[in-house]
Formats: C-alpha cells, structure tokens, sequence
C-alpha cells in the first residue's frame, strides 16, 4: 500500500478525525441510544487511520477511474454497433 495523500492533507485528517472521535464520544456518552453518534465515532476512526497510513481508498478509486476522452467516445461506438 503506497500511501497517496501528502503530509499536510494526513495532519488535517487527523485532526479532523480526532475532532469528530472526540465530539461524537462526548455524545455517545449522554445518549448511548442514539446510533447516529456510532456512525460518526466510525467516520472519525477512518479518517485517523486514513491520516497515520496515508492512504485513501477513494482518492485510489478515482486515480483508476479513465477520465472524458480516455475511453471510446459514444459517438464511436455508435458508429460500430449501428451497421447501416
């Protein structure tokens, strides 16, 4: 696993990530009924991870994903099915 964010962007994930574990846990706490704060603890636990590994899998997901103009445009393939 290459990492694939910079220094800057895993420091704002982690702080962001430790922000959202800490608010969300001080909430869970007073209300440990209400799942939206586990979802929430959840996001802020991958973002922290996300920061100490340097790697996203959604910014991997995009870098594989062809660009406009990669691929056969839809004209193309008109042409090519459409034999009259």
């Amino acid at each position: 696993m290459r990492p694939n964010i910079g220094i800057i962007n895993a420091m704002i994930r982690i702080t962001c990530g430790l922000t959202m574990l800490s608010w969300s846990t001080a909430k869970l706490v007073k209300r440990p009924w209400c799942q939206s704060y586990l979802w929430v603890v959840l996001l802020g636990a991958m973002k922290v991870a996300q920061g100490i590994t340097r790697f996203c899998p959604i910014t991997e997901l995009m870098k594989c994903m062809p660009k406009k103009g990669d691929c056969c445009d839809i004209e193309e393939e008109k042409e090519i099915i459409n034999p009259s």
